[in-house]
């Protein structure tokens, strides 16, 4: 991957983005994929000699160390069937017969490990800003956890296999996902995300509202299938009065909410209480129940029972690609808010609102 516009002078070694991908290497733990990535990366580009950024974009390879005879024949065997929940029929309406049939090719979850690469590089800057994002998962299949506040979840943060803060719905969700598992099934659910001490007046107010780029980055994983900020759907059924976030100045006379229902933004601008998302992650596609498909070498119907590698479910390692993104598009924001504060050169009083704790 590439990662342009990182600023020169930052000590970004391979350790810290090798501790990013550490989080959603396969191979590690029940809940995962039994494919053995390593995931080992280099920084052939962007470093000086004396290891710290030039401001030229960073390059960054991982190999696949994985990729066995057998299991690119399993795909074989299978590559004229659709199989369903993957990208297979559409892949066929754009690229015909010459589609990338391995491992479900760019729609593989294997595309996400560069994500989490270039994220390690903006949750590195960010956190430089005393920006810090963060994810877990707070619901697997019909199991919730309770609600948490920040300093919880980051207490909490990576205790357990499937990240989840509450510790006691965590065990039950485990053991829900591995019942699920001997099925030959998978499991979905929910994961939290929360960016914490952003400053305020991030974004723009039409077409690029925080919010969107935010959901137009997350949206952007392959198996995400929704968003939502704050209480999200819940507002369709609450009143002005009991929705709007009321507003207090604290002693050092800044500006906070009693509550956070919006999720962090008002017209597309953040207003720098937390950025709240929760985010639906679908069940892992490639199930070992069979189900009825067609073939679309010979147009016939058939039933597909594959046999291949794959995650139980997704939430022990998809939090972290939700991460990645985020910081991404954060940083993007933030990029272009200290662009236009230089030129705006609005009153000191509208400055200091803006910085955050």
């Amino acid at each position: 991957m590439i990662v342009d516009g990182v600023p020169p002078g930052m000590k970004i070694t391979k350790e810290i983005i090798q501790a990013e991908l550490d989080k959603r290497k396969p191979g590690v733990g029940k809940l995962n994929s039994p494919r053995k990535e390593t995931d080992q990366c280099e920084v052939f580009a962007g470093l000086g000699q004396d290891g710290v950024t030039t401001g030229a974009p960073l390059g960054i390879m991982i190999y696949n160390v994985d990729t066995q005879k057998v299991h690119i024949d399993q795909y074989r065997d299978y590559k004229d069937l659709f199989r369903p929940g993957h990208a297979t029929y559409p892949f066929f309406l754009k690229y015909g017969d010459s589609q990338d049939w391995c491992g479900a090719g760019r729609s593989s979850g294997r595309e996400s490990v560069t994500r989490v690469a270039a994220g390690a590089v903006a949750k590195h800057i960010l956190a430089r800003e005393g920006i810090d994002v963060i994810a877990y998962t707070v619901q697997c299949m019909d199991i919730k956890a309770k609600e948490v506040s920040y300093d919880e979840a980051k207490r909490n943060y990576r205790k357990n296999e499937i990240n989840c803060p509450d510790l006691e719905a965590a065990q039950k969700m485990e053991e829900r996902v591995m019942e699920i598992k001997k099925e030959g099934d998978t499991a979905g659910g929910i994961i939290e995300l929360r960016i914490h001490n952003i400053p305020g007046g991030l974004g723009e107010p039409v077409f690029d509202k925080l919010s969107a780029t935010l959901s137009h980055a997350i949206m952007g994983i392959g198996a995400v299938k929704g968003v939502e900020f704050g209480v999200g759907f819940k507002c369709g059924n609450m009143k002005g009065s009991e929705f709007n976030d009321q507003p207090y100045l604290t002693d050092k006379g800044k500006i906070r909410f009693k509550t956070n229902n919006c999720g962090g933004t008002l017209g597309g601008l953040s207003i720098g209480e937390d950025i709240v998302m929760r985010i639906a992650v679908k069940p892992t596609p490639t199930v070992s129940v069979k189900q009825k498909t067609v073939n679309m070498k010979t147009m016939k119907e058939e039933k597909l029972d594959p046999v291949t590698r794959r995650d139980p479910t997704l939430l022990a390692r998809i939090y972290v690609v939700a991460e990645a993104m985020a910081a991404c598009a954060v940083l993007d924001a933030l990029y272009l808010a200290k662009a236009y504060d230089g030129l705006a050169k609005l009153d000191e009083k509208w400055m200091k609102l803006k910085e955050n704790d």
